[in-house]
């Protein structure tokens, strides 16, 4: 029985830091604009002292000012409502702004707000559906689902149409494949999942798509414990794993006023989400033509394929193959812009082992001229303005000492002359109004707060918007990460990561160490600026209990050449460069003797439960605890999306490499696997098939099943933080953890439900 024990105030100080207090502790450190039409203003809502604000900027003047007079607007809408409404958290997150008036959701209404005589009105009109909807870009129409086709309700009339007749459960209109998996967690929520489709820009038509999923074998959920208290209840939904049928979809084009429908001439895979949703798919400005980018089940050939709505008819404009995966780009939205009507395009190829745009003619289908050249990366297109043939981006590569950070550039069309409109070694994330005339730039880096500036086209600062203060974050504790570099496990290659000190550091004494990883290779586990998203919060709690946390990011993950992103391809078991976490936290502790590396720990969800189990199965020598939660940890039997994009066709042969079963008895270390049986993305079969391996090869481990929650945990995420530091300060600190300590569940914030609801 270990004789010490962690303070209780221990665990208070990493509950304070915990992510949904942050917008507590971090003030005026983001800028999300609302811009209003084309006239260059813009709104936002920012966190200050007395709570949200929101601000209204006019960049022609160069002046910001309130948006509204806050204490006034939460008078009225208390009265008009009948609830309480404090000013500075008004039950709303963003507004459109009128010429005369102030609009926005709450309640489960719209309301409109009108400064010059201080009213605010419920705006009336026809009952809404139940269904969550689309509207239309003139406002005139309402498209929705209801039994699997799609429907649309006219605003001023509330007339409700079937466009669609024939969808079923298999057969259905307008939504993703089922195993996606959120639908446990939206329907816990209580929300629906938005319909797939998109309007024209005319709002004469709808581009969706009708997915087949008969093909599709069956996967299983049992519901332990209903909430209504009733017997197990089985939730069955089609869920393909890597090499079998996939679900196959259809492109339809719907006519609202002729309630017609036009078919896509083909089909094409929906291994996951619906390309509506990843930007994979968008009209031309004309309305003319639809694009879609189509790639092979083997990853190995990309297509920019243009759909007629009129006819349905599909033609290829753009191919390009690889020996591994061809990418439109390595992290977020696609770097595929059409320009000049149809006429040429800008394409992202890393053919020449850098992420780079290309102008082509998309009459011959053949590249003109690479714009972008050498050792950077195009992270993202802002905005193209075909009229001075430029295009605005943001790229990585040009800050020396860390190809992550980004750098707001313009690159001529014709040429491609690189001027660069920002200077300094900071990393720039950037926005822009739809003009293009304007750049909300946050500048920060790992541990150096965010400054937020407008800027014009020609990168000049026009004015400050906000400037972060964190100053309360400091006050409960927390101190900066360090910006880490060391050489990969080949000794060559350089790989950066974060190191977070533990709380009251002192260089004398021999601290403990957790390793957070997540292995990608579709997302950055470290970001280069000091939002580090969510990610950043669990590490900073470990740090508050006393720990060193490291986190990097290791070969196979995305942001930098191909050849770094492409150590993951055939190599799943690689776990985003396990092997250079080790070298890396080596030549760490080799410099920085307070490093104690025979107390080494890791800890992950998802991906990152796979990689901490498959860590303590690999280099048992040297990870000593770890805690897995939701792994997915044999991907024989995960979704085809994920083995099939990331490691490669599928190879049945594969073993090991796929799966943390076959080496489930190299197990030395405490681990303890954790899982939600209502889990529809990462099943609970795949940690039940490593616990089922961990019993044969007779080794000890924990385990905690949480019943009711799914991927994220939901309703329960406190109690499994909780359980996690009970078990590295056990473990790993080696006392005693204070009894029963109870974290609070926090509500999903505004952020977050919007982003569970699309």
């Amino acid at each position: 029985m270990l004789k010490n024990s962690l303070p209780v105030q221990a665990y208070d100080r990493a509950e304070r830091l915990l992510g949904h207090h942050r917008p507590e502790l971090v003030l005026r450190s983001k800028v999300s604009p609302e811009w209003i039409g084309d006239t260059g203003r813009f709104t936002y809502r920012v966190d200050t002292e007395r709570g949200g604000e929101f601000v209204l900027i006019d960049p022609a003047t160069a002046t910001k000012s309130q948006a509204f007079d806050h204490e006034r607007l939460a008078t009225v809408l208390s009265a008009a409502a009948d609830q309480m409404v404090k000013p500075y958290a008004l039950p709303f997150r963003s507004v459109e702004v009128t010429d005369d008036a102030i609009e926005f959701g709450a309640f489960d209404s719209r309301w409109r707000y009108q400064p010059a005589d201080g009213s605010c009105t419920r705006k009336t009109g026809p009952a809404q559906s139940d269904e969550s909807g689309v509207a239309s870009p003139d406002g005139k129409w309402v498209a929705f689902r209801r039994d699997h086709n799609v429907w649309v309700r006219s605003v001023d009339t509330d007339e409700e149409t079937a466009i669609t007749t024939d969808g079923s459960a298999d057969l259905s209109y307008a939504c993703d494949a089922d195993s996606i998996g959120s639908r446990f967690r939206l329907a816990k929520l209580g929300l629906r999942e938005r319909p797939r489709l998109m309007w024209s820009p005319d709002s004469s038509r709808i581009l969706t798509h009708q997915i087949d999923q008969r093909p599709v074998e069956w996967m299983h959920l049992v519901e332990s414990v209903p909430a209504d208290g009733s017997r197990p209840r089985l939730h069955s939904y089609r869920y393909a794993l890597p090499g079998e049928p996939l679900p196959q979809a259809e492109w339809v084009v719907l006519d609202v006023a002729a309630r017609s429908v036009v078919r896509g001439a083909g089909t094409f895979n929906l291994e996951y989400a619906s390309p509506l949703l990843t930007a994979v798919a968008w009209w031309a400005a004309d309305g003319a033509t639809v694009y879609h980018l189509d790639t092979a089940r083997d990853q190995l050939t990309l297509r920019l394929v243009a759909l007629d709505p009129a006819t349905g008819e599909l033609r290829t404009l753009i191919t390009e193959s690889d020996s591994t995966r061809v990418e439109p780009a390595q992290v977020g939205p696609p770097l595929v812009k059409v320009l000049a009507g149809g006429q040429e395009a800008l394409w992202y190829s890393q053919r020449d082992g850098w992420g780079h745009l290309y102008r082509y003619d998309l009459a011959t289908g053949e590249p003109v001229e690479q714009l972008t050249k050498g050792e950077l990366a195009v992270q993202q297109i802002l905005h193209v303005d075909e009229t001075e043939r430029v295009a605005y981006l943001t790229v990585s590569g040009l800050v020396p000492n860390d190809p992550y950070c980004r750098t707001l550039v313009k690159v001529s069309l014709d040429g491609g002359e690189l001027t660069r409109l920002t200077d300094d070694h900071l990393d720039h994330e950037v926005s822009t109004d739809p003009a293009g005339q304007w750049f909300v730039d946050s500048a920060s880096t790992v541990n150096t707060p965010p400054t937020i500036t407008l800027r014009d086209r020609n990168g000049t600062v026009v004015m400050e918007l906000e400037r972060a203060d964190i100053t309360r974050l400091l006050a409960a504790g927390w101190t900066a990460p360090e910006r880490i570099r060391a050489l990969a496990a080949d000794g060559v290659t350089e790989i950066f990561g974060v190191l977070h000190k533990p709380y009251g550091f002192d260089p004398t004494k021999s601290y403990p160490v957790i390793d957070h990883p997540y292995p990608g290779p579709q997302i950055h586990r470290v970001r280069p600026g000091f939002d580090q998203g969510g990610y950043a919060s669990e590490s900073e709690a470990m740090v508050a209990l006393g720990f060193a946390v490291f986190a990097i990011d290791g070969r196979g993950t995305p942001g930098r050449d191909k050849a770094f992103h492409d150590y993951s391809w055939r190599n799943m078991g690689g776990a985003g460069g396990l092997e250079d976490h080790v070298a890396a936290l080596k030549q760490l502790g080799t410099e920085r003797p307070w490093l104690d590396l025979d107390r080494v720990g890791i800890f992950g969800l998802s991906g990152g439960g796979f990689a901490t189990a498959r860590a303590l199965l690999t280099f048992p020598d040297f990870y000593r605890v770890g805690v897995a939660e939701a792994g997915n940890h044999d991907n024989r039997f995960y979704i085809a999306g994920w083995a099939e994009i990331y490691d490669g066709p599928y190879d049945p042969e594969a073993g090991a490499r796929l799966s943390n079963t076959e080496l489930a008895a190299n197990l030395t270390g405490k681990l303890m696997l954790v899982h939600g049986d209502m889990d529809d993305n990462v099943t609970p079969h795949l940690t039940m098939r490593l616990v089922d391996a961990l019993i044969e090869a007779n080794r000890d481990f924990d385990l905690l099943i949480v019943p009711g929650v799914e991927h994220s945990f939901y309703g329960r995420r406190q109690y499994v933080t909780r359980r996690r530091w009970d078990y590295f300060v056990r473990h790993l600190m080696n006392v005693e953890p204070p009894t029963n300590y109870r974290i609070p569940e926090a509500a999903l914030s505004a952020e977050e439900l919007a982003a569970a609801a699309s």
